[in-house]
């Protein structure tokens, strides 16, 4: 069974690499025995370094993914450096709280572009290699709780990932036959730069530790054996779901 969860051989891209839930997984999939394109806009050195201590390459691609001027040049760094691209973790995302009643277009703009738009070009980019090399791959997108719930205060943000969860069905449902797995996961609420102002807030952060069934607040390493699941060949047969690892919250 170890074998069906080893990515010995493999080259994963994982963008928003540089901390958090990407640097997690970036290391999680090392440590099964990928290789990792790092993926982001600031240093990704700590995650590199993390990387090659799992035994594993690294090499860090610089790139801005709020604008599609990177697609192409991440996949064809990724193919200059490993000569293959096996796995694709789209995690990189950004969000913007206001009340909807005082949400900007700009706002709005900024979270669309990247957790959704960007996400299918890149996704788009790395199938088309696939497809043309006849290779069978996995693309593993980052999801959220509120691709099934509707939050407070972050419009784009849940329209993103809604949006993105039917995405992730799309694909799945236009590429299985090609040989390549699209799903998700949807962390629950997990101690990351995106929610330092939710635990920085003395009630929210008790109301969502009581409804959590787990008792406390994810650490990024916990998405990782999810993250090995869906890039190894023990989901070769897994197609457009959306996996929630959240310590029991939609269960509640």
């Amino acid at each position: 069974m170890a074998t069906s969860f080893d990515l010995t051989g493999k080259t994963a891209i994982v963008t928003g690499a540089n901390t958090g839930l990407g640097q997690a997984i970036a290391v999680a999939l090392a440590q099964a025995g990928a290789d990792v394109a790092l993926v982001g806009r600031s240093s990704m050195a700590e995650t590199q370094t993390a990387v090659e201590a799992a035994g594993n390459r690294a090499v860090s691609i610089q790139a801005d993914l709020s604008t599609l001027e990177p697609i192409d040049r991440i996949i064809e760094e990724t193919l200059a450096w490993s000569g293959q691209a096996d796995i694709l973790v789209n995690n990189a995302g950004i969000i913007r709280r206001a009340d909807a009643l005082d949400f900007t277009e700009a706002d709005w703009d900024a979270v669309m572009d990247v957790n959704l738009k960007t996400v299918f070009f890149l996704s788009q980019a790395f199938a088309r290699h696939l497809v043309a090399t006849t290779r069978s791959g996995k693309i593993i997108n980052i999801a959220s709780l509120l691709s099934f719930q509707g939050g407070i205060r972050i419009p784009s943000y849940t329209a993103s990932k809604s949006g993105l969860a039917g995405l992730t069905r799309l694909l799945a449902c236009e590429w299985a036959a090609k040989g390549i797995n699209v799903n998700a996961i949807a962390p629950g609420y997990f101690s990351t730069n995106n929610t330092d102002a939710l635990r920085a807030d003395p009630d929210r952060n008790v109301a969502i530790l009581n409804r959590i069934p787990a008792g406390h607040w994810g650490q990024p390493e916990e998405l990782g054996g999810a993250a090995v699941f869906l890039a190894s060949p023990a989901s070769d047969y897994v197609h457009g779901i959306v996996l929630p690892v959240d310590g029991g919250w939609l269960a509640r």
